[in-house]
């Protein structure tokens, strides 16, 4: 499974249930990762979509463990457990693990981070106000970054698209 997420210098992701920034290139290379695949994101992420509606070309799945929590056009599911077994569904249907991206939020990325072994990241050279953080994967012992592209800038915004890989020994 991916992980794939925007993050400040201080692994922020969001404040206030939106996302620090919007930097087009990001969005661009998000929707060329996961379209085609399945996305799995807690409900506030979900809700934090534009017109809280699931993202085209993909499956959508939303955890969520509010009971009149139902969508049009997402799978939710109660519990990580839950949403494992439905996964482990689709490896019939011609997905891999390396078409599963996980997408936010915070709780979300700390409770499947177990269980993936890339992740995406598009790495902010600021540091926002934010109240959301994913788990700083420089520090985790578990985790190298494989792959980093040149400097690239919006507007005054610095960033970095890297790639991080889990270390099986």
């Amino acid at each position: 499974m991916n992980i794939i997420a925007a993050v400040d210098q201080n692994w922020g992701i969001g404040n206030n249930g939106r996302l620090l920034v919007q930097i087009p290139l990001d969005q661009q290379m998000f929707r060329k990762d996961t379209l085609g695949k399945i996305v799995v994101m807690g409900r506030k992420t979900f809700e934090g979509l534009p017109g809280q509606r699931p993202l085209d070309g993909r499956i959508n799945i939303v955890l969520s463990t509010k009971p009149d929590f139902s969508p049009k056009g997402v799978i939710v599911t109660k519990s990580v457990e839950e949403t494992l077994s439905l996964l482990e569904g689709y490896k019939d249907k011609n997905f891999g693990e390396q078409d599963i991206f996980v997408i936010g939020g915070g709780q979300i990325y700390r409770a499947f981070l177990p269980y993936c072994d890339t992740a995406h990241i598009t790495q902010i050279e600021y540091a926002y106000s934010s109240d959301v953080h994913m788990v700083n994967l420089e520090e985790d012992p578990e985790w190298m970054m494989t792959e980093e592209s040149d400097e690239l800038t919006y507007f005054d915004v610095i960033f970095y698209f890297r790639k991080y890989q889990r270390i099986h020994e």
